[in-house]
């Protein structure tokens, strides 16, 4: 990939990226010809702002809806994910002692579904999970080698916490991993820029929704990664 997309660095100005690029961080990973998009956390609960865990995502789904439609066109495997507990939350181990807020993350209720926006379709999974990452506790790993998949686009919320922890593990696991910037959110813009920093300068490829739909459309007509690496 270029330099172009490396720009979420630059929120820390372009002296800090050249310390980063001289001391061996920061290098680009072409994505592979087999992805799977991966959408955290984008329930009725999350996408939400007046809920105890909601923020304004108006625009993060509305760039999730772009990126499924050219996901879906592709034929790319899709996981939606989801955080929901048990009424007396014996399945949450201490994450609602440390945040509270989730306490609204109840199984069986509306504000742990997919935002209907979004609607995943019948061949679509949505995987509850109880922690953070999409991998822990759950069967993702298994699928995604089923599939053959070398490539994540990680998409939803939050950048500083269950996005970030999901293209960790990825990255972790030996996934090539693509965060579209404009496709995840946070409560706290400065949470999400230094996310997103960490995540360029040490795992993934922070690229932007257009980025990754042309990706997509590139392997529809039989391309391969190409359309990810940009202008030389």
């Amino acid at each position: 990939m270029t330099a172009r997309f490396d720009n979420p660095l630059d929120y820390w100005g372009k002296k800090n990226r050249s310390f980063l690029r001289e001391k061996g961080f920061g290098g680009s990973i072409e994505p592979g010809i087999r992805p799977a998009v991966l959408v955290i956390d984008l329930s009725r609960a999350f996408t939400d702002p007046t809920t105890p865990v909601g923020s304004d995502l108006e625009e993060v789904v509305h760039n999730n809806e772009r990126i499924l439609t050219a996901g879906r066109a592709s034929g790319i495997p899709i996981f939606f994910f989801t955080v929901a507990f048990m009424p007396d939350f014996s399945d949450a181990g201490v994450l609602v002692e440390k945040q509270p807020a989730c306490r609204v993350l109840l199984l069986g209720t509306p504000a742990v579904d997919i935002d209907p926006r979004l609607a995943p379709r019948d061949d679509e999974p949505v995987i509850v999970k109880k922690a953070p990452s999409a991998f822990f506790g759950t069967n993702l790993a298994s699928m995604l080698i089923a599939r053959r998949v070398d490539t994540l686009v990680v998409t939803g919320c939050s950048t500083s916490a269950c996005v970030r922890y999901t293209a960790v593990d990825g990255f972790s696991y030996g996934y090539r991993v693509l965060i579209p910037h404009d496709a995840v959110g946070d409560r706290s813009r400065e949470a999400h820029d230094a996310s997103l920093h960490d995540l360029q300068a040490k795992n993934g490829e922070v690229v932007s929704t257009a980025d990754v739909v042309a990706y997509l459309q590139g392997l529809k007509a039989g391309d391969d990664a190409s359309n990810m690496r940009g202008d030389e």
